[in-house]
């Protein structure tokens, strides 16, 4: 079986969670959520720097493994937000190469924009202002590595219908419309 793997990356409050949810549910496909999310509430607090490779592995391996099980998998997430994390608080660019040659490996990348009211949710909240930053350097990162991705924006409806839009002409109308089981 060939397996798509639809990534969804933005900084946070951008919408990204909400977004994968709708999607898989749509589509009937497999959904892999933010590992790091889960990671936070467990441990009551944020990643220290020597803990940000098994965030990024432990992303890696949950896509991976239900790439096994699905023929489309939605990715809140994949280890390039964690890679840009890690420089962006720890000045560390050691997670840098791996998470880019991860993210080649999806067939596409929709990009969360930072245009949706902000709202503090939990322990990995920073702010407008961080959020901001934050998405100028995954969209630099992103230029630079030449990774192509497509921008999604607007109130929610919107952005459901563009990446809804999206993923059809990747995995063509007949595909879009067959609604595949999730086991």
């Amino acid at each position: 079986m060939t397996t798509r793997l639809i990534a969804l990356l933005g900084a946070e409050c951008t919408g990204k969670s909400t977004l994968a949810e709708a999607l898989a549910a749509h589509f009937g496909a497999g959904l892999v959520t933010e590992y790091l999310r889960e990671w936070c509430e467990a441990q009551g607090r944020t990643p220290e720097r020597h803990e940000q490779a098994h965030i990024a592995a432990e992303q890696a391996a949950r896509i991976a493994a239900a790439a096994r099980r699905h023929a489309l998998v939605f990715c809140d997430t994949t280890p390039l937000i964690t890679a840009l994390c890690s420089q962006h608080y720890f000045d560390d660019d050691s997670l840098l190469a791996g998470a880019v040659a991860f993210q080649r490996r999806c067939d596409l990348t929709l990009l969360c924009a930072p245009d949706l009211p902000w709202e503090p949710d939990g322990i990995q909240r920073d702010g407008p202002v961080v959020r901001a930053r934050f998405d100028a350097r995954l969209r630099a990162a992103l230029n630079a590595q030449a990774l192509s991705w497509i921008d999604i924006g607007g109130e929610a409806a919107t952005r459901l219908h563009a990446a809804r839009e999206a993923v059809a002409r990747l995995i063509g109308p007949a595909a879009a419309t067959a609604r595949p089981s999730t086991d």
